[in-house]
């Protein structure tokens, strides 16, 4: 065990297994003391269970660390703030928050339902700002603390998830937002983009369809990319080396790190007063228009022999 975060506190939300595992075990080999935060649900969201959370306590433990487990959901308020609670009562403070907890419901957004929806948004941009708005109480008192946020690619567009998207890519405009508020208290706000192999990743149902379609090679790639191997960029997000850094991004995987850029103008057209209908029909597709390409085009059916 290193010590680059002793004396610190640090919550990780679903962290009973995959990413948030790994976030867990490795801030607790840098010395801080960690609250295992995990409701121990089927991928969906279904059902629960102490055991993922009390399994990596024991873990920690066991490498000598300090752990505790708490149970809350973070998809309602009183979840979040108990989530909080328990690391001041069991240790007396809180310096870091790791919101890593989510679920899935895919479905095309012709066939979902409401639950489908709100479900997905409750756990991960609920969840995301109910443990935060708590943690930040604190923060603000302290004048120090970091919290990293969990956004997905996903958040970029993909099919089948507009839900998860929906929830990923506002949890970017929160971290912008909150990296803003509170970056005068001494607080940074970041968030990362993890690609790892993971049961939300490779589903049973996931392999079979790559049996269906011959793609078994995706799923044996996403097999070699380890969830531990998130855990390194958190804590150093986490640590004091990280303090310039406030309100961007990551994607990390195995052996890939980036830094994604900032939402920018890519061109501008301009006048003096508004445009009409017919200046816009007329400019926009020799302008701002011009060689885009639609990414999902209409699919053209072959001719009926």
């Amino acid at each position: 065990m290193a010590d680059r975060l002793k004396g610190r506190v640090a919550i990780v939300t679903g962290s009973g297994g995959g990413i948030g595992r790994g976030e867990a075990l490795a801030l607790a080999a840098e010395g801080a003391k960690v609250v295992i935060n995990d409701v121990g649900a089927a991928v969906t969201g279904a059902g629960g269970s102490g055991k993922p959370a009390d399994t990596v306590v024991d873990e920690i433990k066991k490498m000598g660390g300090e752990a505790v487990a708490n149970y809350d959901s973070v998809s309602t308020p009183e979840g979040g703030e108990n989530i909080i609670k328990t690391a001041l009562n069991a240790f007396g403070k809180l310096d870091i928050l790791v919101n890593n907890a989510g679920i899935l419901r895919d479905k095309m957004v012709f066939n979902m339902t409401n639950e489908e929806w709100d479900a997905v948004i409750k756990v991960h941009l609920y969840g995301h700002f109910y443990t935060a708005r708590a943690a930040c109480v604190l923060f603000r008192q302290q004048k120090s603390g970091r919290i990293i946020n969990t956004s997905s690619t996903s958040g970029l567009g993909n099919r089948g998830q507009s839900n998860y998207a929906a929830a990923k890519e506002g949890i970017i405009g929160f971290t912008r937002t909150l990296a803003l508020e509170m970056g005068k208290y001494g607080v940074t706000v970041n968030a990362i983009r993890p690609n790892a192999g993971t049961r939300m990743t490779i589903s049973d149902d996931m392999k079979q369809a790559a049996e269906r379609t011959g793609r078994t090679g995706m799923i044996q790639y996403m097999e070699s990319l380890k969830p531990e191997d998130v855990a390194p960029m958190v804590v150093w997000l986490a640590s004091d080396a990280a303090a310039n850094v406030n309100g961007r991004n990551f994607f990390v995987q195995s052996g890939r790190i980036a830094l994604f850029s900032e939402p920018v103008q890519e061109k501008v057209i301009m006048k003096r007063g508004g445009f009409t209908t017919d200046e816009l029909f007329a400019m926009l597709p020799t302008t701002l228009t011009q060689g885009l390409i639609n990414p999902a085009p209409k699919e053209v059916e072959a001719p009926k022999p």
